[in-house]
């Protein structure tokens, strides 16, 4: 199949990679440089374009599956909407009013969407519950995918990714020197995110449909950096209660909404429709990670 991974960073390279292996066409679309050479470094073809450019996205080349992946790089609510709302929007339009439209369309999305609920489990049924402005645009994202896509014939899908972890996105530190809040983590490893939307595909799964993407163990905060203290041979972390987080000066809303919002992921439907995890927990997915650590400091 011809596959255009549209906003190829750091889980669409990824996804490139596995899709090759598996003799897929595959491009990547990246607006700078140095995007488009990680991209052919990776072993497959790059496009460079601005998806924020009407006629970049009308010059993107033609495809049997898309995987929309792009990143608002962090920033706020205008730049999210200006690219999972509008250019999302832009992509649909352009691909579905061509000759040979695409047959799938996948929109890769967080767990933000679901707010906080307690500490308590989430999966595709639950009501969405966005606390902020950007998590409100991503919801307006999910339907966009499914609803646009379909006018014209395309069947979208949503996957909705838990906490991204891998290669330089480990943080080991931030958890074995702490101090570490309570509360849970939902993770999902790089391979394991790309080899998800790689299975939707390939396997001819979740049309028209939202699938969770997340491990098998949504992870207690103090449990996982006190494993990861002991692989890593080093004293637990201090600890604190979220009442005290919350507690200092300084804290922006940003990150007192995060310390307040506790959830539990269930991948219950992904393992339903027969994806295989390469890590199914950070036990597995740490590994390279505590390795790499040992190998620094017991040299």
């Amino acid at each position: 199949m011809r596959v255009v991974i549209l906003g190829c960073g750091y889980i669409g390279i990824e996804l490139g990679r596995q899709l090759t292996d598996a003799g897929h066409d595959v491009t990547g679309v990246r607006r700078s440089d140095s995007g488009c050479q990680a991209i052919e470094d990776a072993g497959f073809s790059a496009h460079q374009a601005d998806l924020t450019d009407s006629d970049d996205v009308a010059g993107l080349p033609d495809a049997d599956w898309v995987v929309f992946a792009a990143s608002s790089g962090g920033r706020g609510a205008d730049a999210a909407r200006e690219i999972y709302v509008d250019a999302l929007g832009d992509a649909i339009d352009s691909y579905g009013s061509r000759a040979s439209p695409p047959d799938r369309f996948v929109y890769t999305s967080s767990t933000g969407v679901y707010g906080d609920h307690d500490g308590e489990w989430v999966d595709e049924e639950t009501p969405l519950e966005p606390t902020t402005d950007k998590t409100e645009v991503l919801v307006e994202a999910e339907r966009i995918a499914r609803e646009r896509a379909a006018e014209y014939g395309i069947d979208g899908t949503v996957a909705r990714f838990s906490g991204l972890y891998g290669p330089d996105r480990y943080r080991l530190n931030r958890y074995i020197e702490g101090p570490v809040t309570e509360g849970y983590l939902n993770m999902v490893h790089r391979v394991d995110a790309a080899g998800a939307v790689a299975f939707l595909l390939t396997e001819d799964r979740a049309r028209d449909e939202v699938v969770l993407v997340t491990d098998d163990e949504p992870a207690d905060k103090w449990a996982f950096a006190d494993w990861l203290a002991d692989q890593c041979g080093v004293d637990e972390p201090t600890k604190q209660t979220k009442r005290e987080r919350l507690a200092e000066d300084g804290l922006s809303a940003a990150a007192q909404r995060r310390i307040e919002t506790s959830k539990r992921c269930s991948n219950d439907y992904l393992r339903e429709l027969g994806y295989a995890f390469t890590y199914p927990t950070y036990r597995e997915g740490y590994r390279d990670a505590v390795q790499a650590y040992r190998d620094t400091t017991d040299g």
